[in-house]
C-alpha cells in the first residue's frame, strides 16, 4: 500500500501569513479608527495642523451637541430614528423574501423565457442607481407613492444584486435533496422554506448585510418632503451642513451612521461562516 503522503507545515511560513494578515486587517482599519477618534476629539485637535491621528483629550462634548440639536428639533429624534428603521427593516426582509423566492424559481423550475429573463438581470447589474432614479421617480408619482415609505421601499426590493447572488447560492442546491421532499409529499412552499431557505443561509445573510448597508445610508432624496418621514441620515446631514463650527458633531454623526452596520456585519458574518463550515451536502 502507497503511503499516504502527510503535509508538513511550516513554523515560518504560518508565522508569515498570520504577520502578512495582522498588517493588512490593521491598514484596512485605519479609516474606522480614524472615524472613532475623530469623533471623541474637541474642535481645536479637528483642525490642527498636521492633523493628528489619535485623540490626546478625548471629550463627549460633540455628542452632547448632537443630542442637545436633535432635541430642539421641531421634529423628535425618536421620530427619524423610527423612520430609519422602518424603512431599513422592511426593504431589508422584504428583499431578501422576494429575491430568494425568485431566485428558487429561476434555478429549480424549468419555464420558457428563464435563460433571457436572467440574462436581463445580469444587464441590470450594469446600470448605476443614478440612471434609475429618473424613471423611479416617474412610477412613484404615477402610482401615487412619493412622499410615503414605500417610495424607498419598494425599489429596494428589486435590486438585481440580490436576485443575482441568491440564484447562484440556489445553483449549489442538489435538486435530488428538493425531489425527495416532494415525493414525501411537501408542498412547493415547503420545499422553498424548509429546505432551500436555510441550505443557502450563507447566501441570504450576506445580501442581509448589502441590502442594510444600502438602506441604512438613504436620505429620502426627491421622493419624500414631509420632516416627519425624514430617515435618519438626512436629519445628521443637516447637522452637518451647518458648518466649521459642528465639525465635532459631523465626526459624531458619521460614527453613529458606522455603528449601526458593523455591529450587523459582526453578527451575521460569524453566522456566515458558522453555516458555511457546517454544510457540504453533495450529490
Amino acid at each position: 500500500m502507497a503511503r499516504r503522503r502527510r503535509l508538513n507545515r511550516s513554523a515560518g511560513g504560518d508565522a508569515a501569513n498570520l504577520t502578512i494578515l495582522i498588517l493588512m486587517g490593521a491598514f484596512m482599519a485605519l479609516p474606522m479608527v480614524f472615524a472613532i477618534s475623530n469623533a471623541f476629539k474637541p474642535l481645536d485637535e479637528i483642525f490642527m495642523f498636521p492633523p493628528q491621528f489619535f485623540v490626546r483629550n478625548p471629550t463627549l462634548d460633540n455628542f452632547k451637541d448632537l443630542f442637545l440639536l436633535m432635541a430642539n428639533s421641531w421634529v423628535p429624534f425618536s421620530r427619524y430614528v423610527f423612520n430609519t428603521l422602518f424603512i431599513t427593516v422592511a426593504g431589508t426582509v422584504g428583499h431578501v423574501i422576494v429575491a430568494s423566492m425568485a431566485a428558487y424559481v429561476l434555478e429549480k423550475h424549468r419555464f420558457p423565457g428563464r435563460v433571457i429573463f436572467f440574462q436581463i438581470v445580469i444587464l441590470a447589474l450594469m446600470f448605476a442607481p443614478e440612471v434609475t432614479a429618473i424613471p423611479n421617480y416617474i412610477t412613484m408619482a404615477r402610482i401615487g407613492w412619493l412622499d410615503t415609505y414605500w417610495a424607498l421601499i419598494v425599489p429596494a426590493l428589486a435590486f438585481p444584486l440580490g436576485l443575482f447572488l441568491m440564484k447562484q447560492f440556489m445553483a449549489t442546491i442538489p435538486d435530488s435533496l428538493l425531489e425527495s421532499a416532494r415525493i414525501d409529499g411537501a408542498s412547493e412552499f415547503t420545499v422553498f422554506w424548509r429546505i432551500a431557505m436555510p441550505s443557502v443561509k450563507p447566501g441570504w445573510l450576506t445580501l442581509v448585510i448589502f441590502s442594510f448597508q444600502v438602506l441604512w445610508r438613504m436620505t429620502g432624496g426627491v421622493y419624500i418632503y414631509s420632516e416627519q418621514l425624514k430617515p435618519l441620515p438626512f436629519a445628521l446631514g443637516q447637522i452637518i451642513a451647518g458648518g466649521v463650527a459642528r465639525a465635532g458633531v459631523g465626526a459624531a454623526v458619521i460614527l453613529m451612521m458606522m455603528v449601526v452596520p458593523i455591529v450587523l456585519f459582526i453578527i451575521a458574518q460569524s453566522s456566515i461562516i458558522q453555516t458555511m463550515a457546517s454544510s457540504g451536502i453533495k450529490e
